[in-house]
């Protein structure tokens, strides 16, 4: 599954053939085929564990941050400096995120493969966007905004900037994102 998924941030599901998976993995047709029934199951396995690792780097990340601190606004900036760290990190632009290549190529999935994606994307407004409104009470912030719309444009400033660090290929642009993302809600809930 590593290397079909590979395949598809390379060059978008259309374009990965399942011989260009077999051809990539030395796995036989039948091989293949007795773990998929078509290319849709393997799409929807790999979206599947997708969304299970980004949920689990969403809590860890959380968890950590708030381990590190205890009022909800100090916990999201640390959150958001856990990421910059790790993408600081790269050396190659990010290769992309399979939700977005997914959204792209809308029309080649079934209801429940896009379903999965949908609900990534609201775990990441729900859990972040509960935190934000928890620092809205805590700190008003200056400007109105709704915790949900904050935590929404986390995910546009990941999704946006894999875009661009890759058809630049720059990969500090992640991070460089971040951190304007990140003086953002400080400039948005400092006090005056």
């Amino acid at each position: 599954m590593d290397a079909a998924e590979v395949l598809i941030l390379e060059q978008g599901f259309a374009a990965t053939s399942i011989d260009s998976v077999i051809a990539r993995t030395g796995l036989t047709k039948g091989g293949f085929f007795h773990h998929f029934k078509s290319k849709a199951d393997l799409a929807y396995a790999l979206v599947e564990r997708y969304a299970s690792r980004d949920a689990a780097l969403l809590d860890d990340n959380l968890t950590r941050a708030e381990r590190l601190a205890r009022d909800p606004l100090q916990q999201l900036l640390v959150f958001v400096g856990l990421f910059i760290e790790a993408t600081s990190e790269l050396t190659e632009p990010n290769p992309g995120c399979l939700f977005a290549t997914y959204c792209y190529e809308a029309d080649l999935f079934d209801a429940r493969t896009l379903e999965i994606v949908r609900q990534a994307m609201l775990v990441w407004r729900e859990r972040l966007g509960g935190k934000l409104a928890q620092a809205i009470d805590l700190h008003p912030p200056r400007l109105p905004v709704t915790a949900d719309t904050l935590a929404d444009m986390m995910t546009v400033v990941f999704e946006g900037a894999y875009v661009l660090s890759r058809t630049i290929k720059e990969p500090q642009v992640l991070a460089a994102q971040l951190a304007h993302y990140r003086n953002y809600l400080e400039l948005l809930f400092a006090r005056p």
